[in-house]
């Protein structure tokens, strides 16, 4: 597990040159294994630290994204368009159309 008092990206690049020594010489198939399993175990460890651990604070957690999943799917009301004061004013409902009849 990570030690809280070291920076992570110092423990990867140590865990790295470590398996990088470790597979010099080894066949592709394995140095393939190895790296898609230090991988994973960063993947675990990224997750860990975004989520919360707690049980109060990822229910939390939890509840908060599902309200907001929820209020997403829920369409907002039809706004009227706003007409910005730079804008030409819109055709007089009896002016004539562009072709003059």
């Amino acid at each position: 597990m990570h030690n809280p008092t070291r920076p992570l990206i110092s423990s990867v690049a140590t865990g790295i040159s470590g398996l990088v020594l470790a597979l010099i010489g080894a066949p592709w198939w394995l140095t393939a294994i190895a790296f898609a399993c230090f991988a994973l175990g960063l993947l675990v460890t990224v997750i860990q630290s975004v989520f919360p651990q707690d049980s109060e604070h990822r229910l939390a957690w939890w509840r908060a994204r599902w309200h907001h999943q929820q209020r997403r799917r829920t369409p907002l009301p039809a706004r009227p368009p706003v007409r910005d004061a730079r804008q030409a004013p819109g055709p007089r409902a009896d002016a004539p159309d562009r072709h003059g009849e």
